[in-house]
């Protein structure tokens, strides 16, 4: 009899024990409204520490039995992340607890609140779902973003009038627009670029100590653009070529070095343009070594070759009888222009050259690409 008692007593105490256990279960909707499967539920003990966790089934269910009663915070993780969450959940004797989370009404939401912070309107429906922290950061942010867009106007208006400006030769007013839009913005090397262009324009209309003051403010402004973007080798050019301008070559030389380093394929361009503004300023020797480093960088550079044949033909005598007597290179450099350009702009001024030095004028260049012929003659092409 005592056996039997201690029996009911054992299985009394294990249905008791057994009756302490709680279940939860619920559903995930993904952002698409759809059951999600694979959702990971994690289930975290507060009043004593404990840990369960489970996935959702093919129907976006989930289910969990045998929790100790207590208090949880459950949450909803997605790739890795806690998309959703819901805290201080109380289980319970009995049927299970339903805990559910919706994504598409978080998507929803969020798609709501960005909107509101885009045009500064909080509709009433956002504003019941938003706890006063939220709404008092979504109201600054609306804020300031307004005032960005302003700002944004303001800068792109003035940037676009000094552009148009630019464009026809209204320097003035030019200047003056990008001075607006760099009081808007100092961070931006359009600007200050598109300004310096502007003062060496201006420059070009003037003489004297005006223009020697206005080529100094385009130089500032060609410095502050490339303190922002030091690596832009087309930024390096025109200052060079605005140095050339100001008769400061040897500091124009530096700013061609810059360039020819930062993009080697365009460095014969570089030297070239430098090289032709020496040559209108009738700075002949300095242009030599201009178009001279433009030929090193690159050999085919037909134009190079003509300019550089000029500066040689400079050098020519003239003997007691009235024969010029070229230095050495000059056929060659115009030799070299029209096998590469037989009718480019200096075609016909080259061949006078040659005729008045006494070369010969070669109508016909051998193509290095054509196969040789049958008979093993080296294939020539005339050069249209």
């Amino acid at each position: 009899m005592k056996t039997l008692q201690r029996l009911v007593g054992l299985a009394l105490l294990s249905f008791s024990a057994m009756a302490q256990t709680a279940s939860l279960e619920g559903e995930v909707k993904g952002e698409d409204g759809k059951p999600l499967q694979g959702a990971m539920i994690k289930l975290e003990r507060k009043d004593i520490k404990g840990s369960y966790k489970v996935k959702t089934n093919k129907k976006g269910q989930w289910f969990h039995a045998g929790l100790p009663l207590g208090n949880y915070d459950i949450m909803c993780e997605v790739d890795g992340k806690v998309v959703d969450s819901v805290k201080g959940v109380r289980t319970r004797l009995g049927d299970p607890l339903p805990i559910n989370f919706d994504l598409s009404k978080q998507a929803a939401q969020r798609a709501a609140m960005e909107k509101a912070a885009a045009t500064g309107q909080i509709t009433e429906e956002v504003s019941r779902e938003m706890s006063k922290e939220q709404r008092e950061a979504l109201e600054k942010a609306a804020k300031e973003r307004a005032q960005a867009m302003a700002k944004n106007k303001e800068l792109n208006d003035a940037f676009n009038a000094g552009m148009e400006n630019l464009k026809t030769k209204n320097f003035q007013a030019s200047i003056e627009a990008f001075e607006k839009a760099a009081g808007i913005d100092p961070k931006q090397v359009v600007i200050f670029a598109n300004m310096a262009e502007a003062y060496v324009g201006m420059a070009g209309t003037k003489t004297g100590d005006e223009q020697v003051a206005i080529l100094t403010k385009g130089m500032d402004a060609y410095n502050k653009a490339l303190e922002l973007k030091p690596d832009d080798a087309g930024m390096h050019n025109n200052y060079a070529l605005a140095l050339a301008k100001a008769r400061k070559y040897d500091d124009a030389q530096k700013e061609l070095d810059k360039a020819a380093a930062l993009d080697a394929p365009n460095a014969g361009r570089y030297y070239y343009n430098l090289g032709a503004i020496l040559t209108n300023n009738g700075q002949l020797e300095p242009a030599s070594v201009a178009f001279k480093k433009a030929l090193d960088a690159d050999p085919n550079y037909a134009d190079a070759h003509f300019q550089y044949g000029l500066y040689l033909f400079s050098k020519a005598t003239i003997t007691a009888d009235g024969k010029t007597v070229p230095v050495p290179g000059t056929a060659e450099s115009f030799q070299k222009y029209l096998s590469l350009k037989a009718d480019g702009q200096f075609a016909d001024a080259a061949k006078g050259m040659l005729e008045a030095i006494g070369g010969q004028v070669v109508t016909e260049f051998r193509n290095p690409n054509a196969p040789a012929s049958k008979k093993g003659a080296p294939s020539t092409t005339k050069k249209k």
